[in-house]
């Protein structure tokens, strides 16, 4: 479920360049000495941190302590580590002395799983694997997988057949596996933006993977969050106004197995098929956990489910763009 994003923030501050900046701490003087960035790669996603604060040692050092925390979650939940904690799991099928962050977050994956009637469902990494395979080979049959090979990748998948207690999480079935990449990255944008916001942060913008403003814009108005057209990156949807919000965008561009485009990395748990419904789905919630989550589930659901599962879940707005282009715009 991991996608690139294509979100683009606007008006950070009047006048600072948003034009590539290279990966490390930018202090943006030109625009105001009390803003500090700084851009790079967190979970294979462009990543950044723009803090607010009148001291720029101080400033490093939050970015700093920031990245060290990145880091030291991506050891837990990583696919592409293979001494991860998800990659020992999804290996051996159980995991002894989990970290109390993978089984947090494995316990908030089952609360937006049952709550959006499984169209959230971390389990459907075997799914990812069959595609890819397929795709993969030499002379592969260009309408995807056989329904025989799709229904044996499902059986593999079920939330409900994960065990998990302080102790041990287990996969009851053999073969299973999972991915956390449709929630992870907002939980790691969560963790970041409370870390800065105990060492008294305020003003701040944390995307790491996944979008969270703290306060409003140190201007004295809300953050503006650009949603990208994926067929036409130059131009947006839709401008999201947040401050002390989170916003996610989902969308099948971002991981395309055939040339074509038709079959891409959200994956439909109920049928086992690539999710084609939406270009795009965006949420706004009080969290980038919350957010990520929604975004991804969204992403497979009618909108009037999808809907209905906003207001219940205290997210506050959800944008849907259709294949046509044209956008449905939801607010709680």
């Amino acid at each position: 479920m991991s996608r690139r994003r294509f979100i683009r923030i606007g008006g950070a501050v009047a006048g600072l360049s948003l034009a590539a900046l290279g990966t490390g701490f930018v202090p943006s003087g030109r625009a105001s000495p009390l803003f500090h960035e700084w851009r790079g790669v967190a979970l294979g996603a462009d990543a950044s941190l723009r803090i607010y604060h009148p001291d720029a040692a101080e400033a490093e050092r939050l970015i700093a302590d920031s990245l060290a925390e990145v880091h030291r979650l991506e050891r837990v939940f990583s696919l592409y580590d293979g001494t991860s904690a998800l990659s020992r799991l999804n290996r051996e099928g159980e995991l002894a002395d989990p970290p109390q962050e993978l089984i947090e977050l494995l316990a908030t994956s089952e609360h937006y799983a049952r709550a959006t009637g499984g169209a959230f469902d971390p389990t459907v990494q075997p799914l990812w694997a069959l595609y890819a395979k397929h795709f993969s080979a030499i002379g592969a049959d260009p309408n995807g997988p056989a329904p025989s090979d799709i229904r044996s990748a499902l059986a593999k998948c079920g939330y409900p057949r994960v065990t998990v207690d302080s102790g041990k999480v287990a996969f009851e079935q053999s073969d299973m596996a999972m991915t956390l990449n449709g929630i992870a990255q907002g939980y790691i944008t969560d963790r970041v933006a409370e870390l800065l916001r105990a060492r008294g942060v305020t003003h701040t913008l944390v995307d790491m993977g996944e979008t969270r403003a703290l306060d409003a814009h140190p201007a004295g108005r809300p953050w503006l969050i650009g949603i990208k057209d994926p067929r036409a990156e130059e131009r947006l949807f839709a401008t999201l106004a947040v401050d002390n919000q989170a916003v996610s965008t989902s969308g099948g561009y971002g991981t395309e197995f055939d040339p074509a485009g038709r079959f891409n990395h959200i994956f439909d748990p109920a049928t086992g098929l690539c999710a084609n419904r939406y270009l795009s789905v965006s949420v706004i919630a009080p969290t980038a956990t919350c957010a990520d989550a929604l975004s991804t589930a969204f992403s497979v659901m009618p909108i009037d489910r999808a809907v209905s599962a906003l207001k219940a879940l205290g997210a506050t707005r959800a944008c849907f763009v259709l294949a046509d282009g044209s956008m449905v715009d939801h607010s709680a």
